[in-house]
């Protein structure tokens, strides 16, 4: 029993972390690469929810106002959820006519989203946060799949250039794994989801966004719901930045493992491979296995110290084990970060695995996050 125990733990988190886009990888060459020429001139709406942003907004707005997309017609939705900075006040100097600003009471980002986009018109929703920075181009490269009526929404590429001196380290390697990871769904025709930093929406397919899920899933999958493909552009940049407190990493990803259980619980009709085919397949193990697998850690752990007498090689696994969580630890207490940088990654590592476990449990006994604080994602 503690072989099986062993072996199921083990290899279930290998599966969904390594070869699951490995698996994809191999597959990739059987299918044809995607080209999609520019899309014709379209009617856009880009919506932009904000909570306390009075620091990034106003450059935001500019550097969107700013781009080199010639649409037939451009309306930007500012909505400010509550907030008690100069989130407005630094929106208004922007005095545009294409630029809508509501300054809306505190009811949490889906409501605020749900209210933004029942004043826009037009044929896509693009939706993006208020902190990260756009190049002149991005919008252009994120609209030009929309060529294809197979498409109905388009995912941007974001990456962290700056990473700080703690786990943000961690943060942008994981960046570069997602990319790796959604360049080979993208080619397989299996992209489950897009980055709330900036994803775009066929205005038609929108379907108003309940409390509690994670905005960003939920308004993406309405593609799929609606049997279109989410389509993943590397080209569309969207620069952010990295997380490196500990606290903060762990309470981020506790939040986003309820709120993604709950919005794959929203959808479960698209874990049916009956009708959503590979999709359905790739949203298992991309979004359902993902986020079970850091639970078996443990019992991965305490299986290996029974079987330690059993053969050389679960001496070695348990060995190597309790070496990673050593280093991920001495990652954590290198509060002046002058271990090298493996610790750190380690760090992230642990605190983000731990943090998606605890969320689960969470998720298990009812807990459900309605508010948001982007302040705490920094």
């Amino acid at each position: 029993m503690a072989e099986l125990i062993f072996w199921l733990c083990l290899l279930l988190p290998v599966y969904a972390y390594l070869g699951y886009p490995l698996l994809l990888t191999l597959l990739s060459p059987f299918f044809a690469a995607r080209r999609h020429q520019s899309a014709e001139p379209m009617t856009v709406c880009i919506v932009i929810a904000a909570h306390n942003e009075a620091r990034y907004i106003e450059e935001k707005l500019r550097t969107v106002l700013a781009q080199d997309y010639l649409a037939q017609s451009l309306h930007i939705i500012l909505a400010s959820d509550g907030s008690s900075d100069d989130t407005v006040a630094c929106a208004q100097r922007v005095e545009d006519s294409r630029v809508t600003v509501l300054d809306l009471p505190r009811q949490g980002k889906a409501a605020t989203l749900n209210a933004a986009v029942a004043l826009s018109h037009g044929e896509v929703l693009v939706f993006t946060d208020a902190d990260n920075q756009w190049s002149t181009d991005t919008l252009r490269h994120l609209l030009a799949p929309l060529s294809d009526p197979r498409v109905g929404a388009c995912a941007g590429h974001m990456i962290i250039p700056r990473p700080g001196k703690g786990l943000s380290l961690g943060d942008s390697l994981y960046r570069h794994y997602e990319g790796w990871l959604r360049r080979v769904e993208n080619r397989t025709g299996c992209m489950v989801s897009a980055d709330g930093a900036l994803l775009a929406l066929r205005r038609e397919l929108f379907q108003e966004i309940p409390p509690e899920v994670n905005d960003d899933f939920f308004v993406s999958t309405c593609a799929p719901v609606a049997f279109k493909q989410i389509v993943y552009v590397p080209a569309a940049v969207v620069i952010d930045q990295g997380v490196d407190e500990a606290d903060k990493q762990f309470r981020r990803r506790q939040r986003v493992t309820v709120g993604g259980l709950q919005s794959l619980a929203q959808r479960r009709e698209l874990l049916n491979p009956m009708r959503h085919g590979l999709y359905a397949l790739a949203l298992i193990s991309h979004k359902l296995i993902r986020r079970l697998a850091p639970i078996l850690l443990l019992p991965l752990l305490l299986s290996n110290f029974w079987l330690w007498d059993e053969h050389a090689f679960y001496r070695l696994t348990l060995i190597g084990q309790l070496i990673s969580y050593a280093v991920a630890i001495a990652g954590l207490l290198d509060v002046q970060h002058r271990l090298p940088k493996p610790f750190r990654l380690a760090a992230f590592l642990l605190v983000t695995l731990a943090g998606m476990s605890i969320g689960l449990w969470q998720f298990l006994r009812g807990r459900r996050y309605r508010q948001w604080n982007p302040e705490q994602n920094r």
